[in-house]
């Protein structure tokens, strides 16, 4: 079972999502907190925005839709991929989680060899006074709009052998993540979730849940239970 998730799963635990009109990106401009170039002109601005989103990520809780998915490994070799930087899919129990979009908790090196190391932040807030090994300021483990996605083709070839494809919480308007249910092979069973399912945009191979993540589950589990 592979699971690619997006930002409608962690909105019932109260964070908030980036396109809704109430979402983050109403209170700021994508150019100024969430690009290379914004950290370049102004990286005090960006720390300060994703100390603010840390701080309410560690203040949520998993939801019940987290933890379906976690319960889901005693039946189903479970991967869970998402577009999220929140870190509700470890506390909720999963186990094998690969993240497409970095890690909110985690930081990096700004320098030249971001890719290199990663490191766990103390509490909410990481300020430029936090250096690497080599020097340079940490950035948040993201990936920010113009950046490449390293883990994009390690799930490329994860989606590859799914035999069921569960897509919950995401419009699948951000791209390249998009694309990846296009690489399910043949016999993949195939089930997207969201409360406005029947607008999007999928294969007909795919069964629609029209349902928020936590109510979706309940029907998944029907439909996976049956013979």
């Amino acid at each position: 079972m592979i699971v690619l998730t997006g930002a409608g799963i962690s909105a019932e635990s109260g964070i908030a999502t980036f396109r809704d009109s109430d979402g983050l990106w109403e209170q700021y401009r994508i150019e100024d907190v969430a690009t290379p170039e914004a950290w370049k002109k102004n990286p005090e601005l960006v720390q300060r925005f994703y100390n603010e989103r840390r701080k309410q990520v560690m203040a949520c809780e998993p939801n019940a839709a987290h933890r379906f998915f976690a319960q889901c490994e005693e039946l189903f070799d479970v991967t869970i991929i998402t577009q999220n930087i929140d870190d509700l899919h470890h506390r909720g129990g999963s186990s094998n989680i690969l993240h497409l979009h970095g890690e909110i908790r985690k930081s990096k090196s700004s320098g030249p060899k971001q890719e290199d190391a990663y490191y766990d932040i103390e509490g909410w807030e990481l300020t430029m006074e936090n250096r690497c090994k080599d020097g340079y300021t940490l950035r948040p483990h993201v990936v920010w709009f113009g950046e490449a996605v390293p883990n994009l083709e390690k799930a490329v070839l994860t989606v590859a052998e799914a035999d069921i494809l569960v897509v919950v919480g995401t419009s699948l308007n951000v791209y390249p993540a998009a694309n990846l249910i296009h690489y399910t092979p043949d016999h993949c069973r195939k089930f997207v979730i969201d409360p406005k399912a029947d607008e999007l945009e999928v294969p007909r191979s795919f069964t629609k849940i029209n349902a928020t993540a936590v109510e979706g589950v309940k029907l998944l589990e029907e439909f996976l239970t049956q013979k």
